[in-house]
């Protein structure tokens, strides 16, 4: 073998060697992809994915699809290649690891966050929907956390009745009247717990975040004698479904079917008085919710501008702020008059 082509074929060798080192090592990125979509006002494996009972329901006409964003699991690393073709996908992203997956989280960590979050925005919805449909409730703890000055004091079920002899009348309120002590300052709260009005007194500790800020480790969510239970079919994780949610129980809950036959799809989370609030992934919810054949799309106004710039034709962009507003927009679709706010440049 000449000397040329020993040189020849070491550097094929070394560019293959290297080619296949380029394939097995990660790179420290994830993968924003469109996720799948499901209808809240449908069924999923036999059963409705939204279930209102303990009130008179209507019946309801379209498709309102709840969004999602696939994103590569905290298990699981890319490799280059698999990241260039994610950059090259106009619908897809790639973020820094370390955003998305702060390095001092374990992956159970993450699916439990996601998990609360879920939660958190399903008991939001729920409020925020029966408020606006005008259906009374009483705020309620949902849960406890381990080891917080309402540990053994306070109990998952018990319904709130007044805070500091106030009476609580909507979910926000409690943590409002909470917030009006100091940190080491005893609150008292009047609950009925099995059938009986008690007093319990927590004192209030400072909030991990901010040590200036009360807090007595409760999450409160919803008693009311009108029960709505959510099964999505599958896991599906954070908060930003819980404005398709609210529009959905407030459809079940209200005369008229509000999407009039459309198929509908949006984003963004919710908060117990109605606000909707930003989210990410906007771009592939949008490309998902074209894919499955929604005409017009639910955008929380911080994110019309990103929205903009998706790249998906032929669907309409409605901007909401609020769940009221979303449900006006909806019921200008509806009808062909009225105001439909729009995400403009």
């Amino acid at each position: 073998m000449t000397r040329r082509t020993a040189t020849l074929v070491t550097s094929i060798l070394v560019l293959v060697f290297s080619l296949g080192l380029v394939t097995v090592f990660a790179v420290p990125f994830v993968s924003f992809s469109p996720g799948p979509v499901r209808d809240t006002l449908g069924d999923t494996k036999g059963k409705p994915v939204i279930e209102v009972t303990g009130h008179q329901t209507y019946p309801t006409t379209g498709v309102l699809d709840l969004t999602t964003v696939s994103v590569t699991s905290p298990d699981r690393e890319l490799t280059l290649p698999q990241a260039m073709r994610n950059w090259l996908d106009p619908h897809h992203d790639l973020f820094p690891r370390d955003i998305i997956y702060p390095p001092d989280q374990s992956a159970d960590e993450v699916e439990q966050q996601n998990t609360a979050e879920m939660t958190g925005s399903q008991d939001s919805a729920v409020a925020a929907a029966l408020q606006e449909a005008g259906v009374p409730y009483n705020p309620m703890v949902s849960s406890v956390s381990p080891d917080s000055p309402a540990d053994g004091q306070l109990k998952a079920g018990d319904v709130i009745l007044k805070v500091d002899g106030v009476v609580a009348k909507l979910v926000p309120q409690v943590g409002d009247l909470v917030r009006k002590n100091k940190v080491g300052d005893e609150v008292t709260f009047l609950v009925r717990r099995g059938g009986k009005e008690q007093t319990v007194v927590v004192k209030a500790a400072a909030a991990p975040d901010d040590p200036t800020r009360p807090m007595v480790g409760i999450n409160v969510g919803v008693y009311s004698a009108v029960k709505v239970s959510i099964s999505l079919g599958q896991d599906i994780g954070g908060p930003s479904a819980g404005t398709a949610f609210a529009l959905a129980i407030y459809d079940k809950l209200t005369p008229g079917p509000l999407l009039d036959g459309k198929h509908i799809a949006g984003t963004g989370t919710i908060d117990a008085l109605g606000q909707v609030g930003a989210i990410g992934g906007i771009q592939q919810k949008i490309a998902g919710a074209k894919e499955d054949g929604a005409t017009v799309f639910l955008v929380p106004g911080p994110n019309c501008e990103a929205a903009l710039h998706s790249g998906v034709k032929d669907i309409r962009l409605v901007k909401i702020t609020t769940l009221n507003e979303a449900i006006g927009a909806l019921t200008a679709l509806a009808s062909g008059t009225g105001d439909v706010p729009a995400c403009t440049p």
